[in-house]
């Protein structure tokens, strides 16, 4: 657990040095989970979106964009369930006069199970080797049994009290598997109470005759309410998906961990809408393709997993998130959920107009079953970048701090190196960015030796590091540095746009997901 909290502090302190993430209005003592994205934050963030909407978009012909208002018609949440069900189950600790969400230390509990009956089947596995058979050691070793088993039955548990709004069999559960406040191990705690988590405005010249409005708190409401307007002015034929990506805004009283829980960030959502009786094929689907997705960036297999949802929201039929291990455990990163035909005939319900789709082949009308697919895009930028951080020891004894990011969601994909600012070396290096930057983002350092710089650009996650020496004067030829590698070739100035294309190509790293 500490060798984690010093990984986890790192990244924090790393994001604010090296220009990727600051406290939010940092001069006045900042606002507690709040963070603003900085010059090399914003572009990382940037290309995370631009990935996930090539390919939901861009990839898809059944598939098309929407940037929906934040601001939307009240009723429009009152439909979604959202005024009286969007709640966490909250609970303080007298000593401590910490604030947890009751579900999260149950969750984390249960995690520890996890991880102990992973310790017994890492062991196995080292002291068995190839001969090791993980499905048999798992279903026939008695105490990662009893660790599965037990993790199971308080899931459930958990689950069915929160599905009747049983809070006091959740502080129950509690007590009997003696969850102490993390910080400072007190189990003093108070009655488990549901929050709501909309944030409210006001919309009006005057108090008097303002309309109660909500900052939404998912970006899903705006593609439903305008499932019928895509449809028709798109022409488009079920089975088909809208994708949007925009803030939303949760008033998370226990907001914590850096930006993985916020009270203002970005969803990356697509809405699928299916015929009844075929979401759970789309279902099946969309679990794949974007478990692939994922994968295709190379963080790791071994840092996936899928968890099933043993308590389903009020619309759902079937739910999964894709689990990432980050730097302090297993977390949610991403949602596929059947949402059923809820949200359609709700609206039409409160709204009195007609939400269904009239399919002309069998000249009927019906209300679509919807499958959703639902990313945090700061949560992503966090798996990216602290899964990218790595403090490496090199062949000298030496180290480096390097940001292995794939080079696809780099800020800036090549820095150009003068060796020395004077004979005109200056010139030549602003030769090659002023030809580079139309197709990437390059960036021009002279400052210190060029070892520090390329320090300095390893430390950015920058892929390629192009110096310019005095040989490129007598043949065009520059050196062109490997981040991950440190290997340097010398290569004709020509041939740089290719070189950097094929590595840094949105194509040819999406094409792994396929």
């Amino acid at each position: 657990m500490a060798k984690q909290d010093d990984l986890f502090k790192n990244v924090v302190s790393h994001a604010k040095e090296y220009g990727f993430i600051f406290p939010s209005s940092e001069v006045y003592d900042g606002l507690s989970a709040v963070y603003d994205y900085a010059q090399n934050g914003v572009e990382l963030k940037k290309n995370i979106r631009e990935y996930w909407w090539k390919s939901m978009v861009q990839m898809h012909e059944n598939i098309v964009g929407l940037d929906a208002a934040i601001l939307m018609h009240p009723t429009t949440w009152k439909a979604s369930g959202h005024v009286d069900a969007f709640n966490d189950p909250l609970i303080d600790n007298k000593d401590s006069k910490k604030r947890y969400r009751a579900d999260v230390l149950i969750e984390d509990y249960a995690e520890k199970l996890n991880q102990k009956a992973e310790k017994e089947i890492e062991k196995a596995s080292t002291r068995y080797g190839e001969a090791f058979n993980r499905e048999e050691f798992v279903s026939t070793n008695a105490r990662v049994v009893e660790y599965l088993a037990k993790k199971k039955e308080i899931l459930e548990r958990m689950a069915k009290s929160l599905e009747e709004d049983n809070l006091a069999d959740v502080k129950a559960l509690i007590e009997e598997l003696e969850i102490a406040d993390p910080e400072t191990g007190s189990r003093n705690w108070t009655e488990v109470k549901q929050f709501n988590l909309m944030f409210g405005t006001k919309l009006g010249a005057s108090a008097e005759n303002a309309m109660d409005l909500y900052l939404r708190p998912e970006t899903a409401q705006g593609i439903f309410v305008n499932f019928l307007n895509v449809q028709k002015s798109g022409r488009m034929k079920v089975p088909f998906g809208i994708a949007q990506t925009g803030k939303a805004f949760r008033n998370e009283i226990v907001a914590r961990q850096f930006i993985f829980r916020m009270r203002e960030f970005e969803q990356m959502e697509m809405q699928f809408f299916v015929k009844p009786g075929e979401e759970m094929k789309w279902y099946d689907y969309w679990k794949n393709t974007r478990l692939n997705w994922h994968l295709s960036l190379g963080l790791g297999r071994e840092n996936y997993r899928f968890h099933d949802h043993e308590k389903l929201a009020h619309y759902a039929n079937a739910a999964a998130d894709i689990e990432f291990n980050f730097p302090f455990g297993f977390k949610e990163l991403e949602g596929i959920h059947s949402r059923t035909d809820f949200d359609l005939k709700a609206h039409e319900q409160y709204s009195g107009k007609k939400m269904q789709y009239f399919d002309p082949e069998t000249n009927s009308n019906y209300t679509p079953y919807v499958v959703e697919t639902s990313v945090g895009l700061d949560r992503m930028f966090l798996a990216v970048f602290s899964n990218s951080l790595k403090e490496e020891t090199l062949e000298d004894g030496s180290t480096r701090t390097v940001l292995t990011l794939p080079s696809v969601l780099a800020p800036t994909k090549a820095a150009v190196l003068p060796l020395v600012k004077k004979d005109g070396l200056p010139e030549v290096a602003r030769q090659i960015i002023d030809d580079l930057k139309w197709d990437f983002n390059v960036s021009y350092d002279e400052k210190d030796a060029v070892g520090r710089r390329y320090r300095r650009q390893d430390a950015l996650g920058t892929p390629f590091c192009i110096t310019v020496d005095h040989q490129t004067l007598e043949d065009q030829t520059v050196t062109i540095r490997h981040r991950d590698t440190m290997q340097q070739d010398r290569v004709k100035i020509s041939t740089l746009r290719s070189i950097i294309e094929n590595e840094v190509s949105m194509k040819n790293w999406l094409m792994r997901a396929l």
